[in-house]
């Protein structure tokens, strides 16, 4: 599956990049931040949230479309 894998904040400074095409064979988001992970290893210490198809999901969660984001912690106010 191509996934269009898009960074933002904290997140596109640890990648340098602020969007990837990426080809995935597995399941679930957890499989897939294994990969990041791996790729990008900055990101293990970095907190954020995670989108698919512009709804935020856990990391157990089957990934079903071709968009994911990671977003940095949102400040409020």
């Amino acid at each position: 599956m191509l996934l269009n894998i898009k960074y933002f904040g904290q997140i596109a400074e640890v990648s340098q990049k602020d969007e990837e095409r990426l080809e995935f064979s597995g399941k679930s988001i957890s499989e897939l931040l294994e990969l990041l992970y791996s790729k990008y290893e900055g990101l293990k210490t970095k907190d954020f949230q995670i989108a698919q198809n512009q709804e935020l999901v856990s990391e157990a969660t089957k990934i079903t479309g071709a968009e994911i984001a990671l977003l940095p912690p949102f400040a409020g106010g």
